[in-house]
């Protein structure tokens, strides 16, 4: 079978070369049909593109910040300065964690200030990491899921493109009432090149996605395990103060 294919592609080729085939020629031959196919297969193309540059970029600036964020709120929340931490979060945009900590700090602090029992601060602390959680990462995995829709869709485009080819080589060997390679070479080229682009958009597309994923799931148990050390914070901090206070 792969023999018998190998076979029908060198013969295509040397037809195609003898009736002067090329990339140019087979768009002015391709009808309206097939032409939107490759159109749509290339939008889908370049906006996966643009999906994976603004998510790398994205990552990447969360996971740099994060680093830097990390060893300098924790200096300044062991010396108890929430008010540093929160400007230090303040100084790092981009981190993920820095997100999900200042709503944190901000709700413990604002508690703090006011008359409440000292435990529904911790709780309602909890309650603010949680919300940040969701918030940040739904912003991290923004367009991540296009990269699947991407990638399962662009095969069956390209598919209806080759449809679409062998329907014109059909119509080829119809009008020139002939069987040979010649009048077929048109509307084959036109499938298999259809079949190509769709792998080509899929390919990258579900690749990134799976890779994208799995960044996601190790930034959500960073903050996840961020939240919780915060939480713990709070708790030994309350402690400490209803001790002071005694």
């Amino acid at each position: 079978m792969l023999l018998n294919l190998q076979l029908f592609a060198f013969l295509l080729l040397q037809e195609g070369a003898a009736v002067g085939f090329d990339l140019q020629s087979m768009w002015a031959q391709m009808g309206w049909m097939a032409r939107a196919v490759v159109i749509v297969m290339f939008i889908m193309s370049a906006y996966s593109i643009g999906v994976m540059i603004d998510r790398l970029i994205a990552y990447n600036g969360a996971r740099k910040q994060s680093r830097l964020f990390a060893p300098a709120v924790a200096g300044a929340l062991r010396e108890g300065k929430l008010d540093e931490a929160i400007k230090i979060a303040d100084r790092y945009k981009k981190s993920h964690l820095a997100k999900v900590v200042v709503a944190g700090l901000q709700e413990f602090k604002a508690h703090q200030l006011s008359s409440e029992i000292p435990g529904e601060a911790v709780e309602a602390s909890k309650r603010a990491l949680d919300r940040a959680e969701a918030i940040v990462h739904a912003e991290l995995k923004r367009g991540v899921s296009t990269l699947a829709t991407i990638g399962s869709s662009a095969p069956f485009v390209g598919l209806f493109g080759t449809v679409v080819g062998i329907i014109n080589a059909f119509k080829g060997i119809s009008t020139e009432k002939s069987t040979g390679l010649g009048a077929v070479a048109g509307g084959i080229s036109e499938a298999l090149v259809a079949t190509a682009i769709g792998l080509f958009v899929a390919i990258p597309a579900v690749w990134m996605f799976n890779y994208f994923t799995t960044r996601l799931e190790s930034l959500d148990v960073e903050m996840g395990n961020s939240a919780s050390e915060l939480i713990d914070y709070f708790l030994k901090r309350s402690q400490a103060t209803r001790g002071a206070a005694k």
